[in-house]
């Protein structure tokens, strides 16, 4: 066998077993808290009325769903949640419920209620989060459903 061929098959079989090291070494459960605080740190963001750092969760990619339209895009997605962050006490809050990662450890998926400022549940909220450097996910999707008032006739 060459000096080449050697070469080549050992870079190969290093590179195999450090992407195997790399996807042992991912524990979900770290992930799963990493897109949990991520979600509560973006709910935060509505408590504070704090539309910039509400911004910084956005993926420039970021598409949002909501009031009859669709948002493309980190610039639009911002622009239209301005309102939003209009006035001394925020139109409703939201917390994550339940997170789910990808066992690549690149996507994840938080849903939960959505609360008015009375605290009644109004909505859920489903949002696609993807982790864009070590530790850092950003919203990627995100989309709210009214709850049944189902009290009603």
């Amino acid at each position: 066998m060459s000096k080449r061929l050697t070469a080549l098959l050992i870079a190969a079989m290093s590179l195999t077993l450090s992407m195997t090291a790399t996807a042992a070494e991912l524990d979900p459960k770290a992930l799963q808290a990493q897109v949990a605080d991520a979600e509560r740190a973006f709910a935060k963001s509505m408590a504070d009325r704090d539309h910039v750092a509400f911004s910084g969760f956005l993926s420039d990619e970021a598409v949002f769903f909501g009031g009859g339209k669709v948002l493309h895009g980190k610039a639009q997605v911002a622009a239209g949640w301005k309102g939003f962050f209009e006035g001394a006490a925020a139109p409703f809050s939201w917390e994550p419920q339940s997170v789910e990662v990808l066992a690549s450890g690149t996507l994840a998926h938080s849903s939960g209620p959505v609360r008015d400022p009375a605290g009644k549940i109004v909505a859920t909220f489903n949002s696609v989060w993807r982790q864009e450097a070590p530790g850092v996910w950003k919203v990627v999707f995100d989309k709210g459903n009214p709850v049944c008032d189902c009290t009603k006739p």
